[in-house]
């Protein structure tokens, strides 16, 4: 009877299991195939497969039958030295393999100085200083979602000693930390380098998501195959049911948590490019990390599903701030072998040949997305080294000198994907740096399809972005007859030199954002907005009227109806035909 009883249980475990691991799981990254790996898409023909790539989005909706393409291009001599002096006819530039005809050239010469922030009496800005002079800007970002704990310490020690041997006191440097909880700002770039040190001995650092499931799990979040723990290489898969469902249980948690480390990383890009856009120069983004939270087969590849569409603004905005990542792999010289972490399953045979071979495939594809991704940006990525003082170093050296080459877009060509770029020089054994590609898709030239998430996006980011300058001040607080509110004015005046006037009927469309919040309300709470206020600004310019806005810029004056008491305020200015933002924080007590 017993028998017969433990042959059920197990019987009906195995059909739940069955029906656990095949009942849909939302849409995955496609990667390169593992040794011995089929994906379900190959191996199951009739199965409905989900689009995972920008190429097959379809027509794009140009807002703008004019539009440029910028390249920052670095170039340097065997010996690594920026090469000067080169003109139009030096280079070739080519978009899928088609020569571009080059609209401009500038050799850009970055200054490093200090980005600290002009302040007058009562007004409150994002305007950048010196704003013609381009900068030579590096943004160290330290990331605990993707690197595990051990690794971020390791990194930070690294940090300390670049800093301590390479650093110009006057070099502009920022310190961020990508947090399971979004964008942390440590350091910013209008303090002294010398206090970085300081700030990255106090960073603390968190467990990564994936660090509490095995490598034999993350594989499986990231191909969506199950072979290598529930296939023929189990030893007894009757006595071993109900510990693969658990398990199984635990693959569909590390796909939910690759989920939420993709959205936090690209987001961080995201906030990092936009607080930087209105900055001119190229700039480095130094990313301490231990891979990316997604696999790609492709430069045109996307997290897929909801997440496509800030993947491909964040690519978007890293490009128009001139921005380039060098990820730098924090785990240095790396060992494929299960017995190297005790968390790892050890198994023996055939099933342990299988199993080092799953999880070198897992290591190098982690390093070839993380290489394609710095490419497709203009950066360079530093993995399998234990050097990270001179990966940092080389870096940072990158943005110092540079061309700006500039083409516009074929509008004719209106499908969807990525557009691979390559630059050419007539000497050969120069060494070239620069972007490899860039999305066409409706997110990325549509700037409507965006323009709710960008605005909802700017109120909470840690950094005020740059995008759109503009100034504020507060006016006197009136009362507001039948309630216990008071109407509090303000003023608010855009630049006129980044407004876009678009078309023949020169139109211009700006939507302006107050957000009014509470202190010491819980920081999720409903509570915490005390008040807010939209308005756009949109229309259609006489002629005579276009060189009055681009010297003056556009005034807008309103009220904010507010209790009594202590608030901070988020202004957001969204250029709605460029896609262009601006933001800023300001205190405010209304007595």
């Amino acid at each position: 009877m017993r028998l017969l009883r433990s042959l059920f249980l197990i019987a009906v475990t195995l059909l739940a299991l069955n029906v656990w691991a095949q009942r849909p799981s939302g849409v995955r990254p496609p990667v390169s195939s593992p040794p011995g790996y089929l994906p379900p898409a190959v191996s199951r023909p009739d199965q409905p497969t989900h689009s995972n790539h920008a190429d097959d989005e379809g027509r794009v909706e140009f807002r703008s039958e004019t539009i440029l393409i910028q390249v920052p291009v670095v170039v340097t001599d065997k010996a690594g030295h920026h090469v000067h002096n080169l003109k139009k006819e030096d280079f070739e530039i080519f978009e899928n393999g088609k020569e571009q005809k080059l609209a401009t050239l500038e050799e850009v010469n970055s200054t490093q100085t200090l980005l600290a922030p002009a302040t007058k009496p009562g007004i409150f800005t994002n305007v950048v200083p010196d704003r013609d002079k381009p900068r030579s800007l590096t943004v160290i970002a330290l990331d605990t979602v993707n690197t595990p704990f051990l690794d971020q310490s390791y990194a930070r020690q690294e940090l300390i000693k670049y800093l301590a041997k390479n650093i110009d006191t006057q070099q502009p440097l920022a310190l961020v930390l990508i947090t399971s909880k979004g964008l942390k700002v440590v350091h910013g770039l209008g303090s002294s380098p010398a206090a970085l040190q300081e700030a990255l001995n106090k960073a603390s650092g968190e467990m990564p998501v994936m660090q509490t499931v095995d490598s034999d799990v993350q594989l499986a979040a990231f191909t969506g195959d199950t072979s290598n723990l529930f296939g023929p290489n189990s030893v007894i898969q009757a006595q071993s049911a109900i510990s693969n469902f658990i398990t199984q249980g635990d693959i569909d948690y590390a796909q939910f948590r690759q989920e939420a480390a993709i959205e936090t990383t690209m987001q961080a890009f995201l906030g990092i490019a936009w607080s930087l856009t209105g900055v001119p120069g190229r700039k480095t983004l130094l990313w301490t990390t231990a891979g990316f939270p997604f696999a790609m087969d492709s430069p045109s590849a996307i997290p897929g599903g909801r997440l496509s569409l800030l993947y491909e603004r964040a690519m978007q905005a890293l490009n128009e701030a001139e921005i380039s990542v060098y990820p730098v792999d924090v785990r240095g010289l790396l060992n494929y072998s299960p017995e190297a972490s005790p968390a790892n399953r050890v198994r023996a045979g055939a099933a342990a040949l299988q199993q080092n071979s799953s999880r070198a495939w897992l290591v190098n594809t982690t390093q070839d997305t993380l290489k394609d991704f710095a490419e497709m940006t203009g950066g360079k990525a530093y993995y399998n080294t234990n050097d990270l003082v001179g990966a940092f170093q080389r870096a940072s050296d990158d943005g110092a000198s540079y061309y700006m080459l500039a083409y516009y877009l074929d509008t004719k060509n209106d499908k969807a994907g990525w557009r691979q770029l390559k630059v050419k020089t007539k000497q050969k054994d120069w060494e070239l740096r620069a972007r490899k590609g860039f999305f066409v898709t409706n997110a990325t030239m549509n700037p409507e399809v965006t323009r709710t998430n960008d605005i909802n996006f700017a109120i909470g980011a840690p950094f005020e972005a740059t995008g759109m300058p503009f100034e504020m001040r507060w006016g006197p607080a009136k009362e507001s007859p039948g309630t216990t509110k008071k109407q509090v004015q303000f003023s608010l005046h855009v630049l006129g030199s980044d407004i876009m006037i678009a078309g023949e009927r020169n139109s211009i469309d700006l939507a302006i954002v107050a957000v009014a919040t509470k202190p010491e309300a819980p920081k999720d709470s409903e509570a915490k907005i005390a008040g807010n206020l939209s308005q756009d600004v949109k229309g259609n310019l006489a002629q005579d009227k276009v060189p009055v806005v681009r010297t003056h810029g556009v005034t807008v004056s309103n009220v904010l109806s507010l209790d009594p008491g202590k608030y901070n305020v988020r202004f957001v200015v969204r250029d709605n035909l460029s896609g262009r933002l601006g933001s800023v924080s300001t205190p405010l007590t209304v007595n």
